[in-house]
């Protein structure tokens, strides 16, 4: 069937690991054969890394398919899929790779099975540069609902870098297909709270250290609203060392909006609760209906969608761009982007609209 394979550029745009799971799990949905290369060619450390190669191992399994290619700091892939199975699939990065890019990977494919999967992921839940755990149990998972997807998240043990050790147990329960959503009001921010935690040997008052420094910054620009951010010591549940902080935004109609950041060290506490803080209020400013870590994350469910889906954003991530570059590439979904100017803040929003491909599950 390689023949038919169709040839992704794994290094355009973004260039990154993105571009692995957005066609892998499109590949496993619509049944065609796909071929990457030039993985992560621009990166410091070209090719596969385990979480990618966890990843791909994952769709592999998920849709009892055949991928060749698949080995640390390989460039080329390709993935021929079969049927989609539903029950319990293990994926463990045994790295502090990040367990949510993993179910960025593995969930658009347990929606298109016969029935219900269970996910039992393992690696880093509060990693750099991929969303936090708590971010995706708070602001994924309620905005996943409006498209009709339903899954639950079990938090086992939490695991940080380097070491990893966390693991996460998530059940999907299949689609017939996908809902169109449409998120273009933001309406008012009604509430603001979040987590600032340590675990390990990490010291509390680095919890509260960071829980203060985070309400001060947002007190300063949004004075009416009470803003709980709880300081926590990570007990029996943590795997290792870490700090960090995440703290939500909801508004009055049901949009949620997240700022995050983790410890490092020689950075002092009170800094990553004002970069955390910091940026929930940048992602408040734009007045769009998501921030820009669900801004891509939405973009294979608005391609895998039955109908027209309208999404107002901040600016257009690159990290959006190559998913809808990708969604095109792998389905009939076509993507336009609006600006629009916003007369309420100075700031420039944007409409991602879609017309989905309507993908359907064969087994229900």
């Amino acid at each position: 069937m390689d023949s038919a394979a169709v040839e992704i550029d794994g290094s355009v745009m973004e260039g990154g690991g993105q571009i692995l799971r957005v066609s892998a799990a499109l590949s496993c949905i619509t049944g065609s054969a796909i071929k990457i290369t030039k993985i992560r060619a621009g990166r410091s450390t070209p090719g596969l890394r385990p979480q990618h190669l966890c990843g791909l191992q994952l769709v592999s399994d998920l849709c009892s398919g055949s991928l060749q290619g698949a080995t640390i700091g390989s460039t080329d892939i390709s993935l021929t899929p079969g049927k989609i199975r539903s029950g319990n699939h293990t994926a463990d990065t045994q790295t502090a790779g990040s367990v949510c890019l993993l179910l960025q990977v593995c969930l658009p494919c347990a929606l298109f099975s016969e029935s219900s999967s269970q996910l039992c992921l393992k690696g880093g839940t509060n990693a750099e540069m991929a969303p936090q755990i708590d971010y995706t149990v708070k602001v994924f998972k309620p905005i996943m609902e409006k498209f009709g997807v339903h899954f639950d998240c079990d938090i086992r043990m939490r695991g940080y870098y380097p070491k990893g050790g966390g693991e996460v147990v998530v059940t999907v329960n299949p689609v017939k297909e996908l809902q169109p959503v449409i998120m273009t009001e933001r309406g008012n921010i009604t509430k603001i709270y979040g987590r600032a935690f340590v675990a390990g040997v990490l010291p509390f008052k680095l919890a509260k250290d960071m829980s203060t420094a985070a309400v001060r910054t947002i007190r300063k620009e949004i004075k009416e609203l009470y803003i709980n951010i709880q300081p926590l010591q990570e007990k029996e549940k943590a795997c290792g060392n870490g700090n960090g902080i995440i703290i939500i935004a909801e508004s009055s109609t049901g949009c949620v909006f997240a700022g995050s950041a983790l410890g490092k060290k020689g950075v002092y506490a009170d800094k990553i609760g004002i970069e955390a803080a910091e940026m929930l209020l940048k992602n408040i400013r734009h007045n769009g209906c998501v921030d820009e870590f669900l801004q891509d994350q939405l973009i294979i469910f608005m391609a895998l969608a039955k109908g027209t889906s309208r999404i107002r954003t901040g600016a257009v991530t690159l990290h959006t761009q190559t998913a809808i570059h990708i969604a095109e590439q792998l389905t009939q979904a076509k993507f336009t982007i609006t600006k629009s100017e916003d007369e309420l803040s100075s700031n420039i929003n944007y409409i991602i609209e879609c017309e989905g491909s309507g993908a359907s599950n064969p087994h229900l």
